[in-house]
């Protein structure tokens, strides 16, 4: 086969953001041999087939050169390993009997559990967003809307921005004292109080593992517990569209509040219930994974709309972290 680099491997239920596996192989010379993928999220069943193994309801990639010595060898090492179960448990073993190693990419996901993918795309990793799975058995990831269409609503917001699809930015409002998240083309939630960027990077489990008697000790990442307090639980604006505006060289989304019922909250402070809708502005940049990962930085920007917050995403200054500065008027 001629001009061929990789060969890439999914199910039938894995969504790939082609552009963005471009850019991660993009990063390894395919004329070596190379095996890149990701592991479960579930460390029970990593421990069952290999933490060592790509997972291909993930999807992975095989180098040219790599498949056409695997091609040599396979039928013979597959007969080897009977009771192995799937075609990517086998590969694996045969990828062992040839040395070479999984190279490890976070942004190829298995997702197996169960439930809701808010807490997981809403703090996804800093890598591009390769593929997402079983999105037959998970709940649509735009609510109120049917599978499909909530994929092809995502893949919109791709098609302007597949780069910076689902990356994170964490910023925080200094007069009204509210912690900030935003998920690029898919979510943004706001918070009352101050949580830091290490807390708000990190998954809350609005999900369920495979394995549904497993508690949170089970994955094999770090989580964090679905807020209880009613003063804590996060405010979701979703998506609702995003376009590129030629003459200001920005991409506009805006995400508009998901209105659920909460319990009474008795913080003396603004709530973001008050908001309809958030705006929020952001420069492409087509090379950031060519550059070291970095997390995008936000802000708030004024606004003379109450129903709206106006947020600027961007790359980060020199200099600029992530922290909240208080300002001497008080709320």
């Amino acid at each position: 086969m001629k001009d061929i680099r990789w060969l890439v491997m999914g199910d039938d239920d894995t969504v790939f953001i082609v552009d963005n596996v471009v850019r991660v192989l993009s990063k390894y010379d395919h004329t070596q041999f190379y095996y890149v993928g990701s592991s479960s999220e579930s460390h029970i069943r990593n421990i069952f087939f290999s933490y060592a193994m790509a997972f291909g309801g993930g999807g992975f990639a095989i180098s040219y050169p790599l498949a056409k010595e695997l091609a040599k060898m396979q039928d013979k090492c597959i007969h080897r390993y009977p009771a192995l179960y799937g075609s990517d448990d086998r590969i694996q073993a045969c990828m062992a009997e040839l040395g070479v190693p999984l190279t490890r990419e976070l942004g190829f996901h298995q997702y197996d559990v169960y439930g809701d993918l808010l807490g997981l795309l809403g703090a996804h990793p800093v890598t591009p967003l390769v593929s997402i799975h079983h999105i037959d058995v998970v709940e649509p990831i735009f609510p109120r809307m049917k599978r499909a269409k909530a994929l092809a609503h995502l893949l919109e917001a791709a098609k302007e921005d597949s780069a910076s699809l689902m990356q994170q930015s964490i910023c925080y409002d200094s007069t009204r004292y509210w912690s900030i998240s935003v998920s690029w083309g898919y979510v943004v939630q706001i918070l009352r109080g101050v949580m830091s960027p290490r807390e708000l990077e990190m998954p809350t489990r609005t999900f369920l593992n495979w394995y549904k008697r497993a508690d949170y000790t089970a994955y094999a990442f770090n989580t964090r517990p679905v807020e209880r307090h009613p003063c804590q639980k996060p405010f979701v604006f979703y998506m609702r569209k995003v376009k590129y505006d030629r003459a200001r060289k920005l991409t506009i989304g805006v995400y508009y509040r998901h209105k659920t019922r909460n319990r009474y909250c008795r913080w003396k402070m603004p709530s973001p219930e008050k908001l309809d809708s958030v705006v929020v502005l952001k420069k492409r940049d087509n090379l950031r994974w060519q550059k070291s990962p970095r997390r995008d930085c936000c802000r708030v920007l004024p606004t003379d709309k109450n129903n709206t917050m106006v947020l600027s995403v961007r790359n980060c200054k020199e200099g600029e972290i992530t922290e909240l500065h208080p300002k001497k008027e008080s709320f």
